[in-house]
């Protein structure tokens, strides 16, 4: 075995796929190049012959792995059911042993210390909102360009929610929800954070946001550092032992918290058992009728399904549900739920393919008809924003229900005025 990590693909994960093809018109990036290597399958069967000794473990091994968005849309598809995304950082758990080099500790830096400080976190946002407001863009590079496009308007003084607690709005009686702040939620997507917890206390649920929670380590995982995201997971089961529900607004952080038996050990998997999407739970609320059902017309909304939402999570129809019931059309875009191309550092370490996918992505949006498309994952919607303009509108589902409660609503209380020891 070439392997010299414990996380490496196991030979029982790579012997499971038999070689069917189903996998091929799924992935983005066989799409996008026609290549064998490019494809689930390709990249299988050389994990394999690196782990059986016929290959080597060098760059180009690094290149052919990299290439990969890990956005999981094989793993639907497979009837073998291989844990692709599992093997995946696996290797690159082992590329990043045996390829070391000074790139790859600065990204361990960033993704698994750096990320996850508020401090740090605040400092980047005040960076980033003097860039936003005072580079033209035709300074800045390209793909710089369609990044800082694609935030929302970034705020002077970033706040943090943690160590929040807010009271439910009668009736009660539905729990205690203990919410991920995330590592850029917090800064770059407060409305989203309002609108998650406004909207849950609105189905009866007191609503905390423990102290003492970091980064959810997904960033750290797909780049391939183990003891980071371990170090992550480890303070975030520490910091929700206590809870009964976990509720997540951005999907690739739930769907990497809901795996996070591969990172913590049982705490992991006891964890990992109590997490719940934002628009699993108010999807459920609507169809009780905690939430209400809101029937004045709002118009077309394009669905962008995060790849970590449906292929991870398999979550689907509760994002239609959830902008059906605020009184908007959902309007498909695409069956397949391909990648936008944001996939976390994608956009950075594979600037073109990234670029490529957004733009076909942005395409599929504006032939839609709707200037205002929902997606549940922060880096779709950067990714979106970036490559539509200024037109066009991405939100939050939960976001646009939470919109059309208060304006059905007028006594709706404030968010200003909803925090119960907020700090």
């Amino acid at each position: 075995m070439a392997w010299v990590t414990p996380e490496a693909p196991t030979r029982s994960e790579l012997s499971a796929c038999i070689q069917c093809g189903l996998c091929l018109p799924q992935c983005p990036t066989f799409r996008l190049t026609g290549m064998e290597s490019a494809s689930p399958r390709g990249r299988l069967m050389v994990m394999s012959a690196v782990a059986g000794g016929q290959a080597e473990l060098n760059d180009v091994f690094d290149d052919l792995m990299s290439f990969c968005l890990q956005c999981r849309a094989c793993e639907v598809v497979c009837p073998s059911m291989v844990p692709f995304g599992r093997a995946m950082e696996g290797a690159r758990i082992e590329i990043a042993a045996q390829l070391p080099s000074p790139l790859r500790r600065l990204r361990r830096l960033i993704t698994g210390r750096w990320i996850g400080s508020v401090r740090v976190m605040r400092s980047v946002t005040r960076i980033a909102r003097m860039v936003q407001r005072n580079v033209p863009a035709r300074w800045l590079p390209r793909q710089i360009k369609t990044s800082i496009g694609g935030l929302r308007p970034l705020p002077k003084k970033p706040l943090s929610t943690i160590g929040s607690t807010f009271a439910p709005v009668e009736p009660a009686g539905a729990g205690v929800a203990a919410v991920l702040a995330g590592c850029v939620m917090d800064p770059w997507f407060a409305e989203v954070h309002e609108a998650t917890v406004q909207v849950l206390r609105r189905s009866g649920y007191r609503v905390v946001v423990p102290d003492g929670q970091t980064c959810c380590g997904a960033l750290a995982a797909h780049d391939g550092d183990v003891l980071g995201t371990r170090r992550l997971a480890r303070q975030n089961v520490k910091a929700f032992v206590s809870a009964d529900l976990i509720v997540t607004d951005a999907a690739g952080c739930g769907a990497h918290l809901k795996e996070y038996g591969n990172w913590a050990g049982d705490a992991g998997v006891i964890l990992a058992s109590k997490v719940k999407d934002v628009t699993e739970i108010v999807a459920e609320a609507i169809a009780d009728g905690r939430l209400p059902h809101l029937e004045v017309p709002r118009g077309k909304v394009a669905i962008q399904d995060p790849c970590h939402l449906r292929h991870a999570q398999r979550i689907v129809e509760e994002p239609r549900q959830i902008v059906a019931a605020a009184g908007y059309e959902p309007v498909e875009i695409d069956e397949d739920g391909m990648c936008c191309g944001a996939a976390g550092m994608y956009s950075v370490l594979q600037p073109a393919a990234s670029d490529e996918l957004g733009r076909k992505k942005a395409d599929q949006v504006r032939a839609s008809g709707s200037t205002l498309v929902a997606s549940a994952n922060p880096g779709c919607e950067i990714q979106l924003r970036g490559h539509l303009g200024g037109a066009y509108r991405v939100a939050h589902p939960v976001e646009l229900y939470w919109e059309a409660l208060q304006a059905a609503d007028a006594d709706t209380v404030g968010w200003s005025s909803a925090g119960e020891g907020n700090r």
